[in-house]
């Protein structure tokens, strides 16, 4: 499938979204955004609870994989229905760069930030009110001694390393359709751990404003809304305007086997098989 880069129909994975479909479409991202926001959420409040899961209870490492985890198969089972954006960064990213139509992008945020609070309020049922008292359900707020200045260019950063693969693997038609749901779910564990420390390590706003409305949380909500919306857009224009247009490596100019058999070639080395560089 070749994709129309001036085409502002053209979606993640090649999606062409239909007015029709549009209601199902929300519902999917209403749905993924439920289930990315409670098993963050649960994580983090079973690790503020000392919940055992298997063995030792849940620590920082476990909620960084269940985001991560829970995405790659939000991404697989999604993408091909709604795009599973999951994240109003990432939907405004699309729309900016014209990968997403913006007659569509109201729908998208809405469903998003429902999926986000019901997902905040199933962690709530989940654990009580202990876990809304203790753990804020999960609420991302900057840590002590963090200005939110500090806070809001992390969250940038790690929004955009989440975005710009995104934007990467489920946009260009170069990239095989099964990296995607790996590599952006790798991502955001990548995220979350470079962040968590910091910020809470929220990628999203709608991870962050779910919590926050279900806990009454909303100590520097602000930057958690703006800071991704900024750092996704960044992402996504930079791939779409300038890595993006890149032409792939070829086997042509420049080769140093350009003279060597392809079942001859070595790809860690650069060399024919059974020889070694020297």
């Amino acid at each position: 499938m070749t994709t129309d880069r001036k085409s502002p129909a053209v979606g993640l994975h090649g999606s062409r979204p239909h007015p029709a479909n549009m209601v199902r479409a929300g519902i999917a991202e209403m749905v993924g955004t439920f289930f990315l926001v409670f098993t963050g959420t649960a994580t983090a409040g079973e690790a503020a609870l000392g919940k055992s899961t298997a063995g030792t209870p849940p620590d920082s490492l476990a909620v960084a994989l269940a985001f991560g985890f829970v995405l790659i198969a939000l991404v697989g089972a999604l993408g091909q229905v709604s795009g599973a954006h999951l994240n109003a960064a990432v939907t405004l990213g699309l729309a900016v760069t014209r990968k997403f139509p913006w007659r569509y992008v109201p729908s998208y945020l809405g469903f998003q930030a429902l999926g986000a609070v019901l997902g905040a309020g199933a962690t709530w049922v989940a654990f009580g009110s202990a876990v809304r008292s203790k753990a804020h359900l999960g609420a991302t707020v900057p840590a002590a001694g963090v200005s939110d200045g500090r806070a809001f260019a992390v969250e940038a950063f790690i929004t955009f390393l989440l975005v710009f693969v995104i934007v990467a693997v489920a946009t260009d038609p170069r990239v095989p359709a099964a990296v995607a749901a790996p590599a952006i779910g790798f991502a955001l564990i990548a995220a979350v751990l470079i962040g968590g420390g910091v910020t809470g390590g929220a990628v999203n706003p709608d991870r962050a404003l779910g919590p926050a409305i279900m806990s009454g949380t909303y100590s520097s909500l602000w930057l958690y809304l703006v800071a991704p919306i900024l750092g996704g857009i960044a992402a996504a224009v930079l791939y779409d305007r300038v890595v993006g247009r890149a032409t792939a490596p070829t086997m042509t100019d420049g080769d140093p086997q350009q003279h060597t058999s392809a079942g001859d070639r070595s790809i860690a080395a650069a060399t024919p098989h059974g020889t070694t560089a020297t």
